[in-house]
């Protein structure tokens, strides 16, 4: 396989000097190791005064009422519009993005919004998919071609009739870089929120390494054409594609959607990565789905009831929840929370205690025995507690009587 190497290694050459010499954005917070964060000009505000929060939703069937707009508003600087927003009322997803841009923007310039797209799944709802659904496919095969062949039935790779993309097709790639690329465009989005970074390595396994140079390639084409004042945000940058996708990201997304990824191992792990990440001068987005700890997903919460029983189990379980994020929150760590994707699993939530006086961190985590799992932490207006082995928190709020 050949790439082109001489843009991808133009463009991380450019970004790690953007890094060396550092913006003013992040100028002022203080890392892990005491260096200072050194971001860039295109990310989001950010501040210590309350728990930084990241939200990101979307409603198939209808963009926002204007009161939900100056809700989410009022409680982030820096969100992502779902992959399937409003595509029942507008016609495409991209119209979707499109049109809650501007009305975030209208009340709140300074906010950074993302156009979602996937790597790896063919979700048809922006017009420059639509064509890749059974009923439809035989009719592009423009399209057609970008798409995996399940190698056990010699018929299209799919996930309950989601179609799968094929990394390892120079032509998809950049077909892949210039839509996405596109979309942002379009939108008036501030970057892109990318999806699925695995390329479906278990469909070819002989091929593993190829495919990860390949989404490496991808993801650098994409960066480099959308420019250094766009964000570039990864979903589970995984350490298989890790060295070749993180040097041209801006950002990273800790989905944490299952109970194997929030082990008391892998929430050690995570710390350490956002402390990585921020003296890289790097955003990390520490999301938690308490959908994980209950036997449903986001999909077939169809009943006011069930949303009932999801708000009750995240408000049980969110000092738990923010308290393993305090603990390894760098600059530019967000938190992100709820039960699921859509408008309804959290996004309209206000959980009160996201809200109190935090200020600056201390210092880093103490570990309270060296073998141990309990760690603490202090903040300017809190203390926090918490041992991921018996999975409970603390966090006792000082400015409160």
């Amino acid at each position: 396989m050949k790439f082109q190497e001489q843009g991808w290694l133009r463009m991380v050459i450019a970004s790690l000097l953007a890094a060396a010499v550092g913006a003013a954005q992040g100028e002022g917070f203080v890392v892990r190791d005491d260096s200072s964060f050194a971001g860039k000009e295109c990310l989001p505000k950010f501040s210590w005064e309350v728990t930084p929060q990241y939200f990101m939703f979307g409603d198939g069937a209808k963009v926002l009422e204007p009161e939900q707009v100056q809700s989410i508003a009022e409680r982030t600087d820096f969100i992502c519009i779902e992959k399937s927003h409003a595509y029942r009322e507008l016609g495409a997803a991209e119209l979707g993005a499109r049109h809650e841009v501007a009305a975030f923007k209208a009340i709140k310039p300074e906010m950074k919004v993302l156009f979602y797209f996937n790597a790896a799944y063919a979700w048809p709802f922006t017009s420059y998919n639509q064509g890749i659904t059974p009923q439809k496919i035989d009719q592009h095969p423009e399209l057609k071609k970008f798409l995996i062949v399940d190698p056990k039935t010699g018929e299209l790779a799919h996930r309950r009739n989601i179609y799968c993309f094929d990394v390892l097709n120079p032509e998809f790639r950049e077909w892949w870089s210039d839509t996405v690329a596109r979309g942002v465009r379009e939108t008036g989005a501030d970057g892109a929120f990318i999806d699925q970074m695995h390329g479906f390595s278990w469909l070819r396994k002989d091929r593993a390494r190829e495919v990860q140079l390949a989404m490496g390639e991808m993801m650098g084409a994409l960066k480099e054409k959308l420019g250094p004042e766009k964000i570039l945000l990864a979903n589970n940058v995984t350490d298989s594609n890790a060295k070749h996708v993180y040097p041209v990201v801006d950002a990273h997304m800790f989905e944490h959607y299952n109970a194997k990824l929030l082990t008391k191992e892998k929430l050690l792990q995570d710390w350490g990565q956002m402390a990585r990440l921020a003296k890289d001068g790097k955003v990390s987005v520490f999301r938690i789905g308490v959908e994980a700890e209950h036997e449903t997903t986001d999909e077939n919460l169809a009943t006011r009831g069930e949303t009932i029983q999801m708000e009750a189990l995240a408000r049980e379980r969110l000092e738990f929840y923010q308290a393993c994020y305090l603990i390894g929150a760098q600059p530019y760590s967000y938190f992100q929370y709820g039960w699921g994707w859509n408008l309804s699993s959290g996004s309209l939530e206000v959980f009160p205690e996201l809200h109190k006086p935090l200020g600056a961190p201390k210092g880093d985590f103490k570990r309270t025995e060296p073998a141990g799992w309990e760690f603490a932490r202090e903040f300017e207006h809190a203390r926090v507690w918490v041992d991921t082995e018996a999975r409970v928190g603390r966090i006792t709020w000082l400015d409160e009587s």
